[in-house]
């Protein structure tokens, strides 16, 4: 699979592998020490987590897991987030959900990510939300501790605008190399935010989580995912595509500002509908008629 080069010192595969509903999975450590595995040799080789995914359990079932053939951890890319404190049972005494971009808080996330996972570093470490009460230069300062320590190698952003982006990368010593964000021909806010374009200015290659809008675009559930559903059908149909994952992966590849998408799935079979958009070529008009679908309304 090919990969795509996020900074001097980070390649990652083509497509990611999201671990948000790991828990769901229902597979034991030695079920998904193998399914980890097959991924990996089926070239993807990028494990997308947050601290907060699976109420703060997923990356230790991740971890606990790798512990098994800890070699493959040099095979892979790990990508974790911080930044979210959700409502939780376990702290009984929190009333509200916020955010914490300090230093404190995204040094003790991340070490105990790293040891959640088995591992002394992690690749890519990602703001998981902009932080209205955010002070930049503490969560800048966090980032160079993190660095100088070996501990993370690259940083980012996940669901930023342009201008947050630019905001917080403007203190950090060392450029912000993606912005993980909510793309598929059912979510366009990133189309027209201004973000696409901007992606494209800077050179930064966007990773796009729920790519299939959450199941919407393939079990419909409101007029605009039936709409945008019965446009992917009839497509499949006249290209004789067999699944309507292969050809949604197929538009988010297709755009030159190089889309990595996350596929949230534990099954084998919908890895391999992913990695065969890569068999898919799209023309100009047919990515347009997705993308007249999803604006409902042909485009000015």
């Amino acid at each position: 699979m090919k990969q795509i080069i996020l900074s001097d010192k980070l390649k990652v595969s083509r497509l990611a592998l999201g671990f948000w509903r790991v828990k769901n999975w229902n597979l034991n450590e030695a079920e998904l020490l193998q399914f980890i595995e097959t991924t990996l040799e089926k070239g993807i080789t990028t494990f997308d987590h947050a601290d907060i995914y699976g109420d703060f359990q997923a990356e230790a079932l991740f971890g606990q897991a790798l512990k098994r053939k800890i070699s493959l951890r040099e095979k892979m890319q790990l990508v974790t987030k911080c930044g979210i404190q959700p409502i939780y049972k376990r702290l009984p005494d929190q009333k509200v959900k916020f955010y914490d971009t300090g230093y404190n808080h995204i040094i003790k996330s991340v070490e105990q990510s790293l040891k959640n996972f088995n591992t002394d570093y992690i690749d890519l470490l990602l703001i998981h939300r902009a932080d209205p009460l955010m002070n930049p230069e503490e969560t800048a300062r966090a980032f160079d501790t993190l660095k100088q320590s070996g501990k993370v190698l690259n940083f980012g952003a996940s669901n930023f605008n342009p201008m947050e982006f630019e905001m917080l990368n403007s203190y950090t010593s060392e450029p912000l190399i993606t912005n993980q964000v909510e793309i598929s021909p059912y979510t366009l806010e990133h189309f027209e935010n201004s973000n696409i374009p901007f992606f494209l200015k800077e050179k930064i290659h966007p990773m796009a989580w729920s790519p299939l809008a959450g199941g919407k675009l393939i079990q419909p559930i409101d007029e605009k995912s039936n709409r945008i559903h019965q446009t992917l059908i009839d497509l499949c149909e006249r290209l004789e595509i067999r699944s309507l994952d292969t050809l949604i992966f197929a538009w988010l590849l297709h755009h030159p500002v190089g889309i990595i998408p996350i596929i949230g799935s534990g099954k084998q079979e919908r890895i391999d509908t992913a990695i065969a958009a890569f068999n898919v070529e799209l023309t100009t008009q047919i990515w347009y008629e997705i993308y007249e679908a999803a604006l409902g309304q042909p485009i000015p």
